[in-house]
Formats: C-alpha cells, sequence, structure tokens
C-alpha cells in the first residue's frame, strides 16, 4: 500500500513525516527490523525500522536503505533535540532549560540525518520515544496483511455532523433555508428553519427530492446547469407549484458532480452576498462529501496533518507536493484567527466546554467559506485553538491588500453570524512554501501581541511592527522578576496607597514626548496640572527624567504595569 495509507493508520502518536522528498504515495511491502550489529537488509518496498544506531552509522545505513530500494525509514528521536533544530521559530517549551552539551549533539544528529534522507531521495519518520520496536512493527504488519482500510461508522457520522454544521453555516451566511443533497438528489444535511416550502418539506421528509418536482428542474434545464460548472443558478419563485424563490451551486470533485447546495428564500430576502457564499460553501462541502469515500477520507485527514506539520516547520514543503495541489515554489502566506469572545464573555470563560468546540467549529466553518469563495487552493487547519488558512499561489503586487481585505470581511462576517470576537492575523508573503512557518510564525506574534496589549481586530506586521515589538518587549520585563526598578514600582505603590493619578500622568507624558500641552489635551486637566503631577512623580519615585536611560526604563516599566 501507499506510505500515506500506513501512517494514517499507525501515524500520530506513533510516527511523524520528518522528510519525504518523493512524496508519500511510494508503495510499502514489508517492515523490517535493521540492527546495525545485525547482516540484516532492506529490500525493495521495505518500511525500515532503524533500532540502535546514531550518528555516522545512522546516515550510512540511511543512504544503504534508499539505495536497496526501501520506502521509508524510521528512526527514534530526541524530543529537545527536535525542538531546537527547528528554531529560531519554534524554540523548546518553557521550562526545558538551556540546551545541554548532548542534547545539542543530538540535534546536529537530527539535523545531518533529515539532511542525508532528503539526499539520497527516501522518506524519513521519526518514531516517538516511548513507542517499543516491537508493537510498531506488529502494527504495521497487520495493517500491511490486511491491505484495505476502511471508514468505520463513527466516522461517517462526523462526516454528515460537519455537513450539518456547514448547512447552518451558510444558511447564517445567505439568509436563507439550506439543503446538501448528493449527485442523486438525496438530503445529506440540511439547515434549521420553520419557513420551508413544500418542495423543502417533502424533501426533507423523504430525504429525497419529489419525483414531480425533480422533472420540472429536469425540464427547466436546471440540473444540467449545476453539472457543467461553478454557475450559481437562480429559480424563481412559483407560487402555484408552492415554490419559492431558490439559488442552487454544484458541488463537484474536478470535472464530477458530487450534489447540489440549494438556498431557498424565507421570510426576508436572501442576503446581498448570497451567491459568493454559495461558491465558497460549494467548494468546501466537496471536500467534506469525498469523507464518505474511504480512499479520500484517509487522503483529507493526511492531508490535514501533513498541513500541520509544513505550518509547525515539522515537515519539508516537498512532503505535500503529491497531496495538496499547489506549485511548492510561488508565494505564499499565512492567515491566523483566533476566537477571543463569545457573547460578552470571554472564549476561555463560556459558554461551556461544548459550547466553545461547537463554536470553534462554526468558526472553522465560516473561515472555509469565504477562504474558498477566494481562491480554491485555500486550506484550512486548527492548530493550539487558532485557525490557520493557507494561501498559496499569490501573485501580484494587490495579492496581500486583497488577503486583507478578505480577512477583515470573515471577522466582521464572524461578528455578524456566530456574535463572536475573532482577531486575525495576516503573515507576510513568502516565496514559496518551504517559507511558510515563517509567515505562520509572524502571525502568532501579532496575535499574541494582540492579546496582551493591542485593541484590534486584523492587522499585520507592517501596520503594528513597533507595537508588536514593544509588546514583546514588556512581555519579557513581566516574565523576569529581576527587570524591575524599585522607584518605579514605590511609584505605582503609592499612587495604589494615596489614590493619585501620577502613574497615569507620567505615562501620558512620556508617550506625548514631554509635550505637555497634547498630554493634557488628552487626559483632559489643565497643563499646569499635569507639570505638578510630573514634578510629584519624579519626587515620589527618585526618577531622574533628565536620564534618557531611567526615562527610557521607566516607560517601558510603567507601561507593563498598566497593561497588568
Amino acid at each position: 500500500m501507499a506510505l500515506r495509507r500506513l501512517l494514517l493508520a499507525v501515524g500520530d502518536p506513533l510516527v511523524d513525516v520528518l522528510a519525504a522528498p518523493a512524496g508519500l504515495d511510494v508503495r510499502v511491502n514489508n517492515v523490517v527490523i535493521v540492527d546495525p550489529e545485525d547482516d540484516a537488509e532492506a529490500g525493495a518496498g521495505d518500511l525500515v525500522l532503524l533500532i540502535g544506531a546514531r550518528g555516522g552509522a545512522a546516515r550510512h545505513l540511511v543512504r544503504s536503505a534508499a539505495r536497496q530500494g526501501a520506502a521509508a525509514v524510521a528512526v527514534k528521536v530526541n524530543a529537545a533535540a527536535r525542538a531546537l533544530a527547528e528554531e529560531p521559530s519554534y524554540p523548546p517549551p518553557r521550562g526545558w532549560g538551556a540546551p545541554t552539551p548532548a542534547v545539542r549533539s543530538a540535534r546536529d544528529e537530527f539535523q545531518q540525518l533529515r539532511a542525508a534522507a532528503s539526499e539520497v531521495g527516501i522518506a524519513l519518520l521519526a518514531v516517538r520515544p516511548e513507542v517499543r520496536w516491537d508493537q510498531l512493527q506488529s502494527l504495521c504488519r497487520s495493517v500491511l496483511d490486511d491491505a484495505r482500510l476502511t471508514t468505520d461508522t463513527a466516522e461517517l457520522g462526523e462526516s454528515a455532523g460537519d455537513l450539518f454544521s456547514i448547512a447552518q453555516t451558510i444558511a447564517t451566511l445567505t439568509g436563507g433555508l439550506v439543503s446538501i443533497e448528493d449527485a442523486a438528489s438525496r438530503v445529506l444535511a440540511y439547515s434549521s428553519g420553520e419557513e420551508g416550502d413544500e418542495l423543502r418539506r417533502l424533501s426533507i421528509l423523504g430525504r429525497q427530492g419529489p419525483e414531480q418536482y425533480l422533472a420540472l428542474l429536469r425540464e427547466w434545464g436546471v440540473f444540467s446547469r449545476l453539472r457543467s460548472g461553478e454557475e450559481v443558478v437562480r429559480i424563481d419563485e412559483r407560487p402555484e407549484l408552492g415554490i419559492r424563490r431558490r439559488l442552487a451551486v454544484g458541488i463537484h470533485a474536478g470535472a464530477q458532480p458530487l450534489g447540489t447546495i440549494w438556498v431557498q428564500e424565507g421570510a426576508g430576502p436572501l442576503a446581498d452576498n448570497a451567491e459568493e457564499a454559495m461558491l465558497g460553501a460549494a467548494r468546501m462541502t466537496a471536500l467534506h462529501m469525498l469523507r464518505h469515500r474511504t480512499e479520500m477520507t484517509l487522503g483529507l485527514r493526511l492531508r490535514e496533518d501533513l498541513l500541520s506539520g509544513l505550518l509547525e516547520g515539522r515537515i519539508e514543503a516537498a512532503a505535500l507536493d503529491d497531496s495538496i495541489e499547489v506549485a511548492p515554489d510561488r508565494p505564499a502566506l499565512v492567515v491566523a484567527f483566533r476566537l477571543t469572545s463569545a457573547g460578552g464573555r470571554s472564549a476561555a470563560e463560556g459558554p461551556g466546554r461544548s459550547g466553545r468546540e461547537l463554536l470553534r467549529r462554526r468558526m472553522i466553518d465560516l473561515i472555509s467559506v469565504h477562504t474558498a469563495a477566494y481562491r480554491r487552493t485555500a486550506l484550512t487547519t486548527m492548530l493550539g485553538g487558532r485557525a490557520y488558512v493557507l494561501l498559496p499561489d499569490l501573485t501580484g503586487t494587490s495579492a496581500e491588500s486583497s488577503v486583507l481585505a478578505l480577512t477583515r470581511k470573515t471577522v466582521e462576517a464572524a461578528r455578524q453570524v456566530l456574535g463572536a470576537t475573532v482577531q486575525a492575523a495576516v503573515g507576510s508573503l513568502v516565496p514559496a512554501l518551504s517559507d511558510v512557518p515563517h509567515s505562520r510564525a509572524e502571525a502568532d506574534r501579532i496575535l499574541d501581541a494582540m492579546g496582551r496589549d493591542l485593541a484590534m481586530d486584523v492587522a499585520t506586521i507592517s501596520d503594528v511592527r513597533a507595537q508588536v515589538l514593544v509588546s514583546e518587549t514588556l512581555a519579557h520585563l513581566r516574565g523576569s522578576s529581576t527587570l524591575r526598578d524599585p522607584r518605579v514600582t514605590r511609584l505605582v505603590r503609592h499612587d495604589a496607597d494615596a489614590g493619585s493619578e501620577l502613574v497615569e500622568s507620567l505615562v501620558a507624558y512620556l508617550d506625548g514626548f514631554g509635550d505637555v500641552r497634547a498630554a493634557a489635551a488628552r487626559l483632559h486637566i489643565h497643563p499646569n496640572t499635569l507639570r505638578y503631577r510630573v514634578r510629584r512623580a519624579e519626587k515620589v519615585s527618585g526618577i531622574d527624567l533628565g536620564d534618557p536611560n531611567q526615562r527610557l526604563f521607566a516607560h517601558l516599566q510603567l507601561l507593563m504595569e498598566r497593561g497588568r
């Protein structure tokens, strides 16, 4: 079977892809364990489990396995060394401390091993340290012996649940009543609503469009137009037949029709952008409908895993060549979204865990609809509570501005449709897929700054570079108790005890670069009052504002204290 299918069965949390220079469709025929002290050799199509080899010996065995036609090599990798190898974007987690000489040595071995695998064109897999080799071999062999993977009922149920969620999202975006049907006009999912006409009622009750109505739609040429392309077809109201006005769009996988999205007008008119929303929804729904087919279910899941790996810098862009239909040497960027509040509460506080998960799912659906309408090749995934969109194949001088406009539109739609506050950050355009982790890291920096100090909904690094740098500096100050000037601390404590406003006044004065009149105007006080407060702040704290170093650090620490 293809390596990708084997990985779907035994991958996370046992195995990660480190390199796949020949893609993931290489054929795997057998699983063998190779010990550097034994004479065992790899054969064509083998997955080689490399036990106990380190340094130059491991690289030699990887090259040897490639020469013998092996499909892939699996090794165990030190987690700390691997994290260090992916600096500077993703350093080791906090708490690991400075890397030891042993970890640094392991990091160098890891980098050399991955380079060797890429050089000879063999897939390299990382096995988690806690996994036993015999356990992994037994599992892989059982999967290979089975030779055909199927989708279980739970996965099919999840796919259907996704379709109902998508239907509800389309309904809120278009202002209509939605149903999603397959190519045989069987109803797969539908939105809630009580304003349905006779056609909708009979279709939902019978789980299929009534034949007399289907015959009329064929006679009007609706189905032929839906099958021919991505045209949004309008069906006028027919009161005598009990049919209200409708919009319909075909769902396609390439040239193959998969079904139709129907949007019926309810009590009010459809939204102005209903057709655009339907186009994006059709493209996204095609991926979900394909999950009903085993091979595509597996492919979709692995593609999402690979995209996550690319964004995190864990795998090389070459591993996606045969999974994502984009050119690896074309410009791309990443947009990051974060759900910050719902119904006036922070996303961390409510409305309960299941409610938050449902809200995140709806947010992902909404983002996917908008981005798919903008670009067919857009890809969306969820990592660490944030939604990430990869927009590949971007060209032209207006690409970044158009993505920024799309992002603003998506955030506004989230506010209107979900009743939630969403923040978004647009990473810089990078020249190739291999540079995508840098765009993602930049978007994360912006979102982190938004969460700490920036009251913004959408931003790029060019918009807020200085604010991000200051925010990161303040975060560093907050994290180190030794970076404190006791004179500033004394001033903050005085304000708290006396109920005075010396800190706010001094910050306004420093923000205004000493322009007393402008700072006083922002505080709505007389300039003489501000002068008095500044002199009083100097006396209470002992800070000499005439000293540029004292003035600079006092300003930073006061901003930190005010943010806290």
